[in-house]
């Protein structure tokens, strides 16, 4: 078995940085297309088979598990940082101790979130204000979920790792392969155990992706990064880094979770939650390609600016910026014009069908200032610089979105669909403020490089 380290892709990024922008973010983009798919195909057996109550319960769960995601994918995004600059700045044997902290940091934190999940996840559910029968069933998928969860969070991180040092092809491959498995899984278990089998199902697969991940990357060593556990030496700055990187991003997850939250009390009945969270699964597609880029630009600015490559850091920022945003009107078309088309493949339910067209009606001309909010947050965390991403998500989903919401619905009594009003202003908004914030941060980033040479 061939057991030698790939070669650093730094100066093959160097070489060609639009090039490198796309053969990072197409793998990444497909490998999430299969992976929205299957929440897709999952939204529609479940909304088919098992009803209406189902899919509010899933709304109902879905908060918590946000904010695992939240949690999960931003220590991993910083963990991405930290590696793409140690190897921009060609420090190898940190770039490999880094990805070792990550990995203890993962199972930590999945044996934290499985005991805190088992012991108040009830108490959690039942605060949103879901009748018995909505909490019971969301009980059913929540437990399974969260007793899994610790495979979710160590082959999010093994990608974060494989990310850092450019590697987006293999991740793909394995968590695409996982995501087909899940959709073949799905419906045998979802006919047996109704909406606890779409739970069972997700977690036999991401299970399997773990076992794959920890195959490849610490007995094969199929990476750039090596793993050699045994010279594990811990380093609480290297901690530090991922945390200091890294919680901002967590933190603004765990806000838009709490946003989720608000939104489920704000909307008030079973059908404007289930319409909300079917919608918004629907609208994952939307985020594929704007997730991929914008994490791509953490690899490429993380490591041009650890290799201080002015000139590249602008344009790749300026390239993938407005890549992104043209992408993002394409998506504010489809949904604009076709989502009516769209939601009956996933419920039966007039009323949630009539909801979700009206949330697309509003959100579509949201996308592009998303986009803008989004990508600039991520470029300034591969600067290093990651507290203006919780900020802004502070400031767009709580201060304005959240605010908005229950102005026009619980004070005027306007309709529900005025809450989304309430979102597209606070996009417009964040968007606004992300670009002037962005520029002042890349002034500030670029003036040690400048004043070095």
């Amino acid at each position: 078995m061939d057991t030698q380290p790939k070669e650093s892709r730094l100066e093959e990024f160097i070489a060609d940085p639009i090039k490198a922008l796309w053969k990072l973010s197409l793998p990444m983009m497909f490998g999430m297309a299969v992976q929205a798919i299957y929440m897709l195909v999952d939204t529609a057996f479940i909304g088919k088979w098992v009803g209406g109550t189902a899919l509010a319960a899933l709304g109902y769960v879905f908060p918590f598990l946000f904010i695992l995601m939240g949690i999960t994918f931003g220590i991993g995004s910083g963990a991405t940082t930290v590696i793409a600059q140690f190897i921009g700045a060609k420090d190898k044997k940190n770039a490999d101790n880094a990805a070792e902290h990550t990995i203890l940091l993962g199972l930590i934190m999945g044996i934290i979130i499985v005991v805190f999940g088992l012991l108040f996840g009830h108490k959690f559910i039942g605060v949103q204000g879901a009748d018995i029968e909505t909490v019971e069933v969301a009980l059913d998928y929540f437990y399974i979920m969260i007793g899994g969860s610790i495979f979710m969070i160590l082959s999010v991180f093994f990608r974060s790792i494989l990310s850092g040092e450019g590697e987006m092809m293999f991740p793909m491959k394995v968590l695409g392969a996982g995501t087909v498995l899940n959709i073949i899984l799905d419906p045998i278990f979802i006919h047996y155990y109704q909406i606890a089998g779409a739970a069972i199902a997700t977690v036999i697969s991401q299970a399997i992706v773990t076992v794959v991940f920890i195959y490849a990357l610490l007995f094969k060593q199929h990476s750039y990064i090596t793993f050699n556990l045994k010279y594990f030496s811990f380093n609480m700055k290297i901690i530090k880094d991922i945390f200091r990187l890294g919680i901002p991003a967590s933190l603004s997850m765990i806000i838009m979770s709490m946003g989720i939250l608000l939104f489920n009390w704000i909307l008030g009945t079973s059908d404007a939650v289930a319409a909300y969270q079917t919608a918004g699964r629907i609208e994952h597609l939307f985020f594929l390609p704007i997730i991929s880029v914008a994490t791509s630009l953490v690899t490429l600015v993380g490591m041009f600016y650890g290799a201080k490559r002015l000139d590249l850091i602008r344009t790749i920022i300026k390239y993938g910026l407005t890549r992104a945003v043209a992408i993002s009107l394409s998506f504010s078309i489809l949904f604009l014009f076709f989502s009516g088309s769209i939601l009956p493949v996933f419920t039966d339910s007039p009323e949630i069908i009539r909801l979700s067209v009206l949330y697309f009606k509003i959100m579509a001309f949201a996308y592009p200032f998303i986009t803008i909010g989004m990508t600039s947050t991520r470029i300034m965390q591969g600067l290093g610089v990651a507290y203006p991403i919780f900020i802004l998500t502070l400031f767009r989903v709580v201060i304005i979105s959240a605010s908005l919401a229950w102005y026009f619905v619980i004070i005027l009594e306007k309709p529900v669909h005025y809450a989304w009003v309430g979102t597209l202003i606070s996009c417009i908004l964040t968007a606004a403020v992300s670009l002037f914030w962005l520029r002042s941060i890349l002034k500030r980033s670029m003036k040690p490089i400048l004043e070095t040479g």
